[in-house]
């Protein structure tokens, strides 16, 4: 019988963040150690246009991740031949960061003989919690990262069921935009809640709740932006500084009252489904704003469920959460071969738009 611990090495390269880290778990735990989480932001790099620019993106991951990765490994304490697999996001994300992160992982993997582990970047986001908290399946999951939003009944390693997606923009994008709007820079999510703390009357404009009170858990945030620029418009083109915190304090309430009401409606749909589930994991960038959490934990009070978010240095990319997904994966077989191709895109639920969950009509 195997008693010693699982140490997997992460890799992510899918977007604006070069990163590598070291997890470890003793075999059979719940929950598991970080031994070393290194970020390195690109965000100085993409500021000046306002968004992550691909090409600019693929070379500084090519640039930094073997230095990243030596890092890792050092604050870690191990070496190569401690490892026991080697995970690298495959997807979705930047096809040209994916690869970079990929084939160095491959690289690795040949030449230590160790197990390769192609993750999906949002499952690394999906299983965080376990890592942090231990959560056990099945849970309800709020997925806010970057492009994604989305509501996933979580019922194991690999098995997602989608209950709700955004039909336009995603939250993440919609406070990008926002932001660019108000003049605040980029990225929006942090520029958003910082301004939003200097706001003093939340009705003073009136922003519309996306999908609220609607049948079934889809967003749609693109209604939102729209209204946003409709106010700056108003005012001129150019929003004073109050007027900026005013309405970034609005659009908190109107993105806070539209995912409340989306997930109020998936934790009906999940019970049904999973009578003895009650927790409600929030996982993503967005899931670092804390007046957002605020809303959700509340919700999460009036209905029973157990509110679950990672610390927030876990909720933006990294690769911790990728060294996680692999090491959950590898407990159960699930290892790729070094042929395995890069994905831009790579639903974690591929069946959503076919099967519906738990009789929920089409």
């Amino acid at each position: 019988m195997n008693t010693s611990p699982d140490v997997i090495l992460g890799i992510e390269t899918s977007c604006d963040e070069t990163a590598a880290a070291v997890v470890s778990a003793d075999p059979g735990a719940d929950s598991g150690r970080v031994l070393s989480n290194v970020v390195l932001s690109q965000l100085d790099d993409h500021a000046p246009y306002g968004g992550v620019v691909p090409e600019i993106a693929a070379r500084a991951h090519l640039k930094h991740l073997d230095g990243l990765v030596r890092r890792a490994l050092a604050e870690a304490g191990v070496v190569l031949r401690d490892l026991s697999g080697i995970a690298a996001t495959a997807g979705p994300g930047l096809i040209g960061g994916v690869m970079v992160g990929v084939m160095t992982a491959k690289a690795m993997a040949a030449v230590t003989g160790k197990p390769f582990l192609a993750v999906n970047h949002l499952e690394g986001h999906a299983l965080t919690a376990r890592l942090t908290d231990g959560v056990a399946f099945p849970y309800l999951l709020l997925l806010v990262s970057g492009g994604h939003c989305q509501l996933l009944a979580v019922e194991g390693v690999g098995r997602y069921r989608r209950l709700g997606t955004t039909i336009d923009d995603a939250v993440g994008e919609a406070f990008d935009k926002a932001a660019k709007l108000l003049g605040l820079g980029y990225p929006g999510g942090p520029l958003m809640e910082k301004a939003a703390a200097q706001g003093t009357n939340n009705d003073r404009f009136e922003l519309p709740a996306p999908m609220k009170g609607r049948p079934g858990c889809d967003f749609s945030f693109s209604g939102l932006k729209t209204a946003v620029r409709r106010h700056v418009e108003t005012l001129g083109g150019s929003p004073g500084p109050q007027d900026v915190a005013d309405i970034a304090l609005s659009f908190h309430r109107a993105v806070g009252d539209s995912l409340v009401d989306r997930v109020a409606r998936a934790m009906t749909l999940f019970r049904d489904a999973h009578p003895d589930g009650a927790t409600l994991v929030v996982a993503g960038g967005v899931a670092a704003n804390k007046v957002l959490r605020a809303r959700l934990s509340d919700l999460c009070d009036r209905r029973g469920f157990r509110f679950v978010a990672p610390p927030l240095a876990l909720c933006t990319d990294n690769a911790a959460m990728i060294a996680w997904a692999g090491l959950e994966r590898l407990r159960l077989g699930l290892v790729d071969d070094l042929d395995f191709a890069p994905r831009p895109r790579w639903p974690l639920d591929p069946h959503a738009a076919a099967v519906p969950f738990a009789g929920v009509k089409a």
